[in-house]
This record gives structure tokens, C-alpha cells and sequence, in this order.
């Protein structure tokens, strides 16, 4: 029962992000053909200043397949969408329903709160889980739609990844959720410290394969260094941490 009120509290969050995370994938393959032949002309741009040379990066990344949808998909639409959406699974929860009758139901149910933290804790997890890996494992399944190959490793280590890092936006919001008694404030701040790191890996972008959003993208991994095993061990350390601070609020609440 509590695993289905859990998802029930987040399924049309899960759904669309897993709908949408889909379609992008998909387009961002299917269009491949057309960006290939677009890239001759990419010499006759002035590539000067900031915005030149973004430019001449994503297209000498797209001249590979493999780089392209590193540079398109994994860097770029996948992370800023699973960002958004692991923020928007992280919010909720016990207290949030505080001001209605829900809190006092679940309250009323023979579990502790630990349990109904960890039960929504986990189910938002697995739903998190979904939208790192399923999106992923397409471009092996349609990537040969235009003559390309994707392999399922690769689409499993970048899956890796993602979850690892989303994980920790996930527990930031989680543990927000338990501070405030709206949805809506631990969203925005959760977007906010996401922006903010964005911001920062755009500062210094040396630095970008040991940033949270490098190691969502699997930067090191794409560039040939090896799966980022240091930070994902962080990632995860850091949200566990977040987490068990989650539930550490919760235990004091007086509802």
C-alpha cells in the first residue's frame, strides 16, 4: 500500500519526464542526418568570441555520431531535463500534505516515519532510475534507423552516470521537503542550486569532467578516461548523507 501511494503521489511527474526524455532522444537521432550535412558549411561561419567557439566545438564533436549524440543528447538535453525532473521527484512527501488531511492518514497507518520516508525515498529512486536508463537504451534500439550504431554498454556506463548525479538533485529536494511544508519552495531551490552549478561549469569549464553535470554527462567516460568512479562514489556518499539528514528532520517534525 505505501508503495503505491508513493507512486501515486509522483506517477504523472515520472510519466511525462519518461515521455519527454523519450521524444528527445528519438528527434535528437532521427535529426542526425540532416546535422551531417549541414557540417561542411560550418567553416564559412566566423567561429571569433564565446559563441564561435561553442559552436566549432559542437561541430567538431558531431562529425562522429558517437560525438554528436554526446554533444547534443548526453551533454545537453538529457542532463538539463533529468536535472529538472529529479528535482520534481525529490519534492513532497509527509510534510507537504501537512495542511490537509493526508498527513494525518498517513500518520495513522502502524509504520514509522522512517519507513514512510524510506518507502517514498526508494520509489522516487526507481522512478529516477527509469528516466536515467530507459531514454539511454533507445539509441541502441534506434540508432541503426539512420545507419549508426550506439552500444548497449556505452548507453549502461552514460546510464550509470546520470543516475549517480541525478541521485544527488533527488536527495537536495528530499531533504528541502522536509524544511518547508509546500512543494514548491524545495522545487524552486532545487532548481536554483542546479542553475548555480550549471553556472559555475560554464565559469570553469576545466573543471567541467569532475563537476556534478560532468559526471551526469559521463564526460570523462566519452573522452576515453574510464567510468568516473571517484565521483560517482561521492554522488553517492553525498546523497546517502542528504538522505539520512532527511530523515533525521522528519523524526522531529510535530505534526
Amino acid at each position: 500500500m505505501l508503495w503505491y501511494k508513493s507512486f501515486l503521489e509522483t506517477r504523472w511527474r515520472f510519466l511525462i519526464g519518461l515521455a519527454i526524455l523519450m521524444l528527445s532522444v528519438t528527434g535528437t537521432v532521427l535529426a542526425y542526418p540532416r546535422v551531417a550535412r549541414l557540417l561542411p558549411l560550418v567553416p564559412s561561419i566566423d567561429t571569433s568570441g564565446e559563441l564561435g567557439r561553442r559552436i566549432k566545438d559542437i561541430a567538431d564533436l558531431s562529425r562522429t555520431y558517437r560525438g554528436y549524440i554526446w554533444a547534443q543528447t548526453l551533454r545537453q538535453n538529457v542532463t538539463q531535463m533529468l536535472s529538472f525532473f529529479a528535482v520534481l521527484l525529490g519534492a513532497g512527501g509527509l510534510l507537504s500534505q501537512a495542511s490537509g488531511s493526508g498527513a494525518l492518514f498517513t500518520l495513522s497507518l502502524p509504520v514509522s516515519r522512517n519507513r514512510l520516508l524510506g518507502v517514498r525515498t526508494a520509489t522516487g529512486l526507481a522512478e529516477l532510475a527509469a528516466l536515467a536508463f530507459v531514454p539511454i537504451l533507445l539509441l541502441p534500439v534506434i540508432s541503426p534507423a539512420v545507419g549508426e550504431r550506439f552500444g548497449i554498454p556505452e548507453a549502461l556506463a552514460h546510464g550509470v552516470c546520470f543516475f549517480a548525479a541525478g541521485a544527488v538533485l533527488f536527495s537536495l529536494t528530499c531533504l528541502l521537503s522536509t524544511m518547508f511544508n509546500d512543494m514548491w519552495r524545495p522545487v524552486l531551490i532545487g532548481c536554483a542550486v542546479a542553475v548555480v552549478l550549471g553556472i559555475a561549469e560554464a565559469l570553469f569549464p576545466e573543471l567541467s569532467q569532475y563537476s556534478l553535470y560532468g559526471v551526469m554527462s559521463g564526460e570523462r567516460y566519452f573522452r576515453g578516461g574510464g567510468m568516473p568512479w571517484l565521483e560517482l562514489l561521492a554522488s553517492a556518499a553525498v546523497s546517502a548523507a542528504m538522505l539520512f539528514a532527511a530523515s533525521r528532520n522528519l523524526a522531529r517534525q510535530d505534526f
